[in-house]
């Protein structure tokens, strides 16, 4: 009887030794757009799967490298995970050179790939131009309707607009901000005409009225904007999707990359989660570690020449 009763005390004091431990997601974007809200429904929905404390913390700064350099510097004993966009890992070490000071093949473990997401060229909702056929023959008379704002220079929405300007044959002019929220309000209070946004990060104020889609960069419409035709469907061969996944810090053990990357799949795939993604305009993926590594490299050799063809200099 002795014995099965420290036996139980034993088995009751696991999770509470587990629950001493806290976990800390890392993203390198202010709160309030698509990312953070993830970031914090993902640690909320890992938190009882792995019996820890699971925190936050918004490392902002030159659009996400002052958060994934953090964790590159973070020791790896399984108490730190980055929750960051493609462009950091992808964009950013072709883009600033040495101003970068990580690898993301050498310094990190890919954990999960938990969404996709669109990109999408947005318009201030009072200028005259309902179609993309419209806005192109717009920016041609008055280049000025061209300027367009985007959530960070060097990220994948501006890259996107170099891309489009150079197929549409326009005089565009990228305008950089410094995150989502002001980009957002330089759109709706006119100080840009347009746009390029994380389709998620743009579909409140689409909804309000104050801006409108004209086309996606998807090799698909988007589920969340069903009417918005896709660049190609357009004439103009442009596809860019982009999205969020989960890394440690290089030589974090195997054993915990597994337990997270298991505990983030499940999350990503339980059917709350996954219709508040959907609502949020993100699609739910949910790869593994693998998978994951296999997607930055291929990502990483894509748009390694866009990048440079652009001749963007931070």
């Amino acid at each position: 009887m002795r014995l099965a009763a420290a036996l139980l005390l034993a088995a009751l004091a696991l999770p509470a030794g587990a629950q001493d431990k806290t976990l800390k997601f890392v993203l390198g974007y202010p709160p309030g757009a698509s990312s953070d809200l993830l970031t914090r429904l993902l640690a909320d929905k890992m938190r009882p799967a792995l019996g820890m404390h699971t925190i936050v913390e918004n490392r902002t700064g030159a659009a996400g490298i002052v958060g994934t350099e953090s964790v590159k510097n973070s020791p790896p004993d399984g108490t730190t995970l980055l929750l960051t966009p493609l462009a950091p890992m992808v964009a950013f070490p072709h883009s600033h050179g040495a101003a970068i000071r990580y690898d993301p093949f050498r310094d990190f473990e890919p954990v999960a790939h938990l969404t996709d997401f669109q990109i999408a060229l947005v318009v201030n909702a009072e200028l005259p131009a309902r179609t993309l056929a419209e806005y192109v023959a717009l920016v041609k008379k008055d280049p000025k309707a061209g300027d367009y704002a985007s959530a960070a220079a060097g990220s994948l929405p501006h890259y996107l607009g170099v891309m489009f300007a150079k197929a549409a044959g326009l005089n565009m002019t990228h305008v950089p901000y410094r995150g989502t929220a002001p980009a957002l309000q330089a759109l709706v209070g006119g100080e840009v005409k347009a746009a390029m946004f994380v389709l998620a990060d743009a579909l409140t104020t689409v909804r309000s009225g104050r801006a409108r889609l004209l086309a996606v960069a998807g090799a698909k419409r988007a589920s969340m904007a069903p009417d918005v035709p896709t660049f190609k469907e357009l004439g103009y061969d442009l596809e860019a999707s982009a999205w969020y996944a989960l890394f440690a810090p290089a030589g974090t053990p195997k054993a915990l990359v597994d337990r997270y990357a298991k505990a983030a799949i499940d999350a990503i795939h339980s059917p709350d989660m996954k219709e508040k993604l959907e609502q949020m305009g993100l699609e739910p993926t949910g790869y593994g570690p693998a998978e994951l590594a296999k997607i930055l490299r291929s990502d990483y050799d894509k748009w390694g020449p866009v990048i440079k063809a652009s001749g963007f200099k931070p």
